[in-house]
């Protein structure tokens, strides 16, 4: 599959068993249940976006989920807060496009970057590519945060 044979779109509570699935892979098990109510609060909030990547054959092969958040250091931004494809769709384009159309979102938002706080047990994120104007990613990981010594 190339990243051209699937399409992304914004998810449903319909997706909750895929999402919980997703997030297993990652190493975050959850009820689809749990996940379902989630995305019922989420779903409705003009602040959070939620979307799934589907294959050819309607299955959701990966999701992300942005948020604006205004911080006091750095103002309003968009956070990806969550992204996962599945391990048999990886290297594909699919995380790329996952980003590009939560950027596309923040845009809509006006929000100036989108940044990306990773997990020490994640992928690394050197595959991320850099965000078209006016957006900018920023990646954060443990090793990069500030020191509280």
């Amino acid at each position: 599959m190339t990243s051209e044979s699937v399409s992304v779109r914004r998810a449903t509570v319909a997706d909750a068993a895929a999402i919980a699935s997703l997030s297993a892979e990652l190493g975050y098990p959850v009820e689809p249940a749990d996940i379902e109510t989630r995305l019922g609060a989420l779903l409705g909030a003009a602040d959070q976006v939620v979307l799934v990547v589907t294959a050819t054959d309607n299955a959701v092969v990966g999701w992300v989920h942005g948020a604006e958040h205004l911080l006091l250091e750095v103002g309003s931004r968009c956070e990806i807060l969550g992204l996962v494809v599945s391990s048999g769709h990886r290297r594909r384009g699919i995380g790329h496009r996952l980003l590009a159309a939560v950027e596309a979102w923040a845009v809509s938002r006006r929000l100036p970057e989108v940044s990306v706080r990773s997990n020490v047990r994640a992928a690394p994120l050197g595959c991320l590519r850099p965000c078209s104007q006016p957006c900018k990613v920023r990646t954060e990981t443990p090793s990069s945060a500030a020191n509280c010594d």
